[in-house]
């Protein structure tokens, strides 16, 4: 029995001490956890402000082929691709509601003609009877009325004839421009529908020499654009090859999407000439474009993803323990402190001091500066002011720098600078 307790005094302290020791190595690894990070230098670089848009390839000018008159199809004189030139008979049209009516027309003009041809004579007698005095007053009134009357349904007659010879030109359709057949919508035997609203489109016509790029760009983005800007067109159907354009066109009215919805998008149409036109290229084709609306050369820049916010009293906010879990906002006063200040764009620049102490060996402290930003590229940012070359800035990883970084933090360097 006596030996038993004596055994129980000496675990009993062993135990405790072991508890102690695992404790305090716990306690001090997780103080000491280790932050590496990415980080590269501040450098000179000229960044290239762009626009991305995506849109369909079309002609600079497509001319509708379509008839003022409902009539069947007689003739097509061309096929999809064929090459046309001004004035080149394109669509026959049914005649023969229209051809009596001009026949008719002519009729009249000649008879007409024959009349006023038999009234002037009649008057060139009166007037030298009258002048004579062989014949009164009243008689050459009348004869000079004949003629008026003559001369004017002569003048009718004409009239009716040009609004004849107008209908059945609209029988044959022509070429208004040089161009390329892209599309006919109609066969022969069908039925053309005229009119002067929304007629029917028989044909389009194109010159596939002069091709442009409408595209749809967002309102945030379409303020940087102006007439004029050089832009990079990539077209799905010729890959890795990279065509040059110039702003021709942007849009004064917006054309919105899903109206009233959580989703409403405000895109502006713009236009875009292609310099150089490829071979077989067609209208519809999908393309990209990047309009590039600024550049800047040999200025000061940092990676996109080195950018991140605090708030401006970042330096008043204590410094919490950290743990796996915490975030910016995960305590209450942190919350309350950084939705009452105003976020600042910020990045995290690599020393070897803070607060007069000095980092141990391998070790460099994280410290937030805030920084002026300028245009951005597709990978860096122009800065204005807050770093300059030769800064070793935080470059990832991504939830490092958007959260859990601190200012003053000790962290290790992944790469080698």
């Amino acid at each position: 029995m006596i030996k038993l307790l004596k055994k129980k005094k000496v675990w009993i302290p062993i135990s405790i001490s072991i508890i102690i020791a695992v404790w305090y190595f716990i306690f001090k690894s997780d103080s000491e956890k280790v932050i590496y990070v990415d980080a590269e230098k501040v450098e000179l670089r000229n960044i290239v402000q762009k626009v991305n848009a995506s849109g369909k390839i079309q002609p600079e000018e497509a001319v509708q082929i379509t008839s003022t008159i409902t009539g069947w199809i007689t003739e097509i004189t061309v096929i999809e691709g064929d090459t046309v030139k001004p004035g080149q008979h394109l669509i026959s049209i049914d005649e023969k509601q229209i051809r009596p009516t001009y026949n008719n027309a002519v009729s009249q003009v000649k008879s007409s003609e024959a009349n006023l041809k038999k009234v002037k004579a009649q008057m060139d007698r009166t007037i030298s009877l009258f002048s004579e005095k062989l014949i009164s007053q009243q008689e050459l009134e009348q004869i000079e009325a004949s003629y008026q009357i003559a001369t004017s349904q002569a003048e009718q007659s004409k009239a009716n004839l040009l609004s004849a010879q107008d209908q059945l030109s609209k029988t044959r359709l022509t070429a208004p421009k040089y161009g390329i057949v892209i599309s006919i919508t109609k066969e022969e035997g069908e039925m053309a529908v005229g009119g002067m609203f929304n007629p029917g489109v028989l044909m389009t016509v194109a010159d596939l020499s002069r091709m442009e790029v409408e595209v749809d760009v967002n309102e945030n983005d379409v303020v940087n654009i102006e007439v004029g800007d050089t832009t990079e067109i990539e077209i799905d159907a010729y890959p890795d090859t990279t065509f040059y354009g110039l702003v021709s066109e942007i849009a004064h009215s917006a054309l919105s999407l899903n109206m009233g919805s959580q989703q409403q998008v405000t895109n502006f149409k713009v236009k875009v000439k292609m310099l150089s036109v490829p071979d077989r290229i067609r209208p519809g084709m999908s393309s990209t474009v990047n309009i590039i609306t600024k550049t800047i050369k040999n200025t000061i820049s940092i990676p996109i993803q080195s950018l991140t916010s605090r708030p401006d009293n970042y330096m008043k906010i204590e410094k919490n323990i950290k743990s796996d879990k915490r975030e910016w906002g995960n305590n209450s006063d942190e919350k309350n402190n950084f939705t009452k200040a105003k976020p600042v764009d910020v990045v995290f620049v690599l020393e070897d001091e803070f607060n007069e102490e000095k980092a141990i060996e391998g070790k460099k402290y994280a410290i937030i500066k805030p920084v002026k930003m300028g245009i951005s590229g597709e990978n860096y940012y122009s800065i204005e002011d807050g770093v300059k070359v030769g800064d070793i800035i935080v470059t990832g990883g991504y939830r490092l720098i958007s959260k859990d970084l601190s200012h003053g933090d000790l962290v290790s360097l992944k790469n080698d600078i």
